[in-house]
């Protein structure tokens, strides 16, 4: 259920919604009083906030565990389940059940909201949506990025995008006049579509009806210690970086990431760039300061960022990224997005391995991720 809520967020957008404060959570439940009523109400919401152990049995359980209710005097409260555990508790035995049960819950409660948000005409506000599902806007946002990767917020955002692109697509044909195709989408102004259309479309509107068929990137191809390159620069940046062992395979990539664009090839100053971009393969330790256009669903934008925050020389697992991000299910579709980066070495995902530290799958090959990593490593040794 919920990898079919993340295939359903497939549009480019980078947009995402802050996500409340942890502080947030303890400071809800920061007294003993106010603990004890979660744990009456067995209030889902207080969950990642603490757990409450019972000195008669020696277990501890989460504020919504369906155990019987203990006597008020017989129970101490903890931040953690570690540190109930370092007290001398034990975890309850209806604690599996509970989760499955949570996970249940929590499943229902985001496929509702999807629901909702797809049917609406205007994206609805998170309180709006936290008041027909019955639950606190702090709770719904929590679980909501959790479960799916990202915000309510930026999953809306990314559905009108996703509606706008199909209006205007040109596999589509002519489907009136691109103010209907905005309205059509849930923009409630042509104003507030076209501060935001760069970003949703990543061109403007009427070269996006024509199938992007007026949009030129640059290209060149080239040589490096690690095979075939290929470096392409739209008008915003560098677009793709693609590593291989035949050339021709990077065009046809190339051309199935831009299908109406004109691609040109590279001039002169364009071979420089390519320098640069080599150079930069060569030795990923010097940074590339050029700019970069990456285009991205929203989740795939926050894991591209998470990788460009990971320094040379350092790598991180799956699940790292996927708790980085505030989606530490998510690691299934954290590996998705690496083996869909468009931008090799710009974005490091040749820096994520697997949890025992042993090499995973590369786009361009598991040698190339070797070679990568292993010069890095020397480069810092130096």
């Amino acid at each position: 259920m919920k990898s079919a809520v993340r295939l359903a967020v497939a549009p480019v957008s980078a947009v995402s919604a802050v996500a409340p404060a942890a502080s947030a959570t303890s400071a809800a439940f920061a007294t003993a009083a106010e603990r004890w009523a979660a744990v009456r109400a067995r209030d889902p919401a207080a969950d990642e906030s603490f757990v409450y152990a019972v000195r008669t049995t020696g277990i501890y359980c989460r504020p919504s565990s369906s155990a019987r209710l203990p006597r008020r005097d017989n129970v101490e409260f903890f931040d953690t389940a570690q540190q109930a555990e370092a007290a001398g508790y034990r975890a309850s035995r209806r604690a599996a059940a509970d989760r499955s049960a949570a996970a249940a819950r929590r499943a229902a409660l985001v496929v509702e909201v999807c629901r909702m948000i797809d049917e609406a005409e205007t994206p609805p506000r998170l309180e709006e949506l936290a008041r027909r599902t019955g639950v606190s806007p702090f709770h719904l946002h929590r679980v909501f990025r959790a479960e799916t990767g990202v915000t309510p917020k930026a999953y809306a955002s990314a559905r009108r995008g996703q509606r706008l692109r199909g209006a205007l697509g040109p596999e589509n044909g002519p489907r009136g006049t691109i103010t209907e195709a905005i309205h059509d989408a849930g923009f409630g102004s042509g104003s507030r579509f076209y501060e935001a259309a760069d970003r949703v479309l990543g061109m403007r509107p009427r070269d996006y009806r024509d199938g992007g068929r007026d949009a030129r990137i640059l290209f060149a191809l080239g040589q490096c210690s690690l095979g075939a390159i290929l470096v392409a620069r739209s008008e915003r940046g560098i677009c793709a970086i693609l590593l291989g062992d035949d050339p021709d395979a990077l065009l046809r990539d190339l051309q199935q990431q831009f299908p109406r664009a004109r691609l040109v090839g590279g001039d002169a100053d364009f071979e420089r760039l390519v320098s640069q971009v080599v150079g930069f393969v060569e030795a990923p330790a010097l940074g590339l300061n050029l700019p970069l256009d990456v285009r991205g669903t929203a989740f795939q934008q926050r894991v591209w960022q998470a990788l460009r925050e990971i320094p040379p020389g350092a790598t991180v697992s799956y699940a790292e990224i996927a708790a980085r991000i505030g989606a530490p299910r998510a690691m299934r579709a954290v590996a998705q997005a690496c083996a869909a980066n468009p931008l090799a070495v710009a974005i490091p995902c040749h820096r994520v391995v697997r949890r025992d530290g042993e090499l995973s799958g590369y786009r361009w090959g598991v040698d190339r991720k070797r070679a990568l990593l292993l010069r890095e490593s020397d480069a810092r040794d130096v």
